[in-house]
């Protein structure tokens, strides 16, 4: 059986991001998804209205279930919503200290809309920094997680706490014609990736590189040759995104 990411992510009814985005990519990607849901979210491609977090118990209960017949190589976690759900991952992988991680710190829908207390979920994170094969921070989340405003100083205070590498998402800096992706393994910087900024909004872009590095990763790739095919897989994924509605963010078109 093809190599398996295990995803603790959140249900997007939208099909945009979260669970759905992680499916699709980790298909796209050549492995398997296996899914241990951590909320069900009421979302659409233009704002995030509420969700309900699955309980610790049963997040540890789909989770072990899976382990026993599925062959899991990485775990991919998104949305967690709760600290009980982010101490529960924690234990996971101190139980399963083989697996590759990839942890993607979402705090705040990209539609707009809490995904849990900021402020609360920050200090939670900072138990997974050091378990994390690769960490997939945009600047927002990067800032909030160290309190820094220069990139380069907070990249390297997750560094501090323990990261391995980090992979630093430019998405939401002011370059109006470009987008600046930095990947940083040891403190060091080891690529840079420019690509050229697309029109408009997109629901889901960071589920999806950070599932497709996932399934990459399950497969044998390095983390740097992983993070390349991610990036290339993603642009082309975004320039065919489809608009639902006008005001919607569009929806990237993984197949």
């Amino acid at each position: 059986m093809r190599s398996t990411v295990l995803c603790f992510s959140g249900l997007d009814p939208s099909g945009g991001a979260g669970l759905q985005a992680d499916i699709e990519a980790i298909g796209q990607s050549g492995a398997h998804a296996a899914i241990a849901c951590t909320a069900l979210t009421i979302q659409n491609s233009q704002q995030v209205f509420g969700f309900e977090a699955t309980s610790k118990e049963l997040l540890l209960a789909q989770a072990n279930a899976v382990v026993k017949d599925l062959p899991i190589r990485c775990v991919k976690s998104g949305m967690l919503g709760t600290t009980d759900n982010i101490s529960a991952l924690a234990q996971f992988l101190g139980e399963h200290p083989d697996y590759l991680y990839v942890l993607d710190p979402v705090l705040v829908a990209n539609s707009g809309g809490s995904l849990g207390d900021q402020a609360t979920l920050v200090q939670a994170f900072k138990s997974l920094i050091p378990l994390a094969t690769v960490i997939t921070p945009n600047t927002i989340e990067l800032r909030a997680l160290t309190g820094l405003n220069d990139i380069h100083e907070a990249t390297q205070a997750l560094f501090q706490m323990g990261a391995q590498a980090v992979l630093v998402k430019g998405g939401h800096e002011d370059t109006p014609d470009h987008i600046l992706n930095t990947l940083y393994v040891h403190g060091e910087i080891v690529s840079e990736t420019r690509c050229p900024r697309l029109d408009g909004e997109f629901h889901g872009s960071g589920c999806s590189l950070a599932s497709f590095i996932a399934g990459r990763l399950a497969q044998g790739d390095q983390i740097k040759q992983a993070v390349h095919h991610a990036e290339t897989w993603l642009f082309g994924v975004l320039e065919n995104a489809e608009t639902p509605v006008v005001n919607g963010q569009k929806i990237p078109k993984r197949f």
